[in-house]
């Protein structure tokens, strides 16, 4: 698949690229993306939610009433869980909520990306991107020259460019990253892919170990 090459000016330079067959071509493999992108959101989660039971509840253990002659049901402790601000029963305890997943069917999963974004057309190439300083105006233009505004962008480097990322961190719907360190759930929730040159052919390298 022949995509366009556009400068950091949304110009087209008239230069086409070839997006790696072995990547971009492949059928999506539907399970593998699921799984990575479960395994991605799982990951996120503290699982530090927690309820009191019956023993930790700070109440007294004294008896609410005597057993008998009351005319109500027997109560022993407020900590009952039948009383309000008693202890919860089988609530939520702190757990982990990530698991293992192999690398080779992460690796299938980001290929898969690839591949449903270069099928519906979703991946921009651009020549390159170079911010003299820091400044979110500077990005936001940049986004405004590629008719992106407002749309949730992934801009894919070959390495870390600090400035870039600077200026896109108070950009909403925008997220910058490297070829090495994009992960599946941010592929599929991007609307349109911009990758670089460069970072393309880190691409390649990378799926071809």
């Amino acid at each position: 698949m022949e995509v366009s090459v556009y400068n950091s000016k949304g110009v087209d330079t008239g230069k086409k690229v070839t997006l790696p067959e072995e990547v971009f071509g492949i059928e999506p493999n539907q399970h593998a993306i699921y799984l990575d992108v479960k395994q991605y959101l799982a990951n996120q989660r503290q699982g530090t939610h927690k309820a009191k039971e019956r023993a930790e509840n700070a109440h007294s253990t004294r008896k609410l009433k005597k057993q008998k002659g009351t005319g109500g049901a027997r109560a022993g402790s407020a900590k009952s869980p039948v009383f309000v601000g008693g202890g919860t029963i089988f609530g939520p305890r702190p757990r982990d909520y990530s698991f293992k997943l192999n690398k080779k069917v992460k690796a299938l999963a980001r290929q898969s990306a690839y591949a449903v974004k270069a099928k519906a057309e979703k991946i921009s190439v651009i020549d390159s991107i170079t911010l003299e300083a820091p400044r979110t105006k500077d990005y936001i233009q940049f986004l405004s020259d590629l008719n992106l505004t407002g749309r949730k962008t992934l801009l894919i480097l070959p390495d870390v460019n600090t400035n870039v990322v600077l200026s896109s961190r108070n950009v909403q719907k925008a997220k910058v990253t490297t070829a090495s360190q994009v992960n599946t759930y941010d592929l599929m929730n991007a609307d349109q892919l911009l990758i670089s040159e460069e970072a393309l052919s880190t691409i390649q390298t990378l799926f071809e170990k």
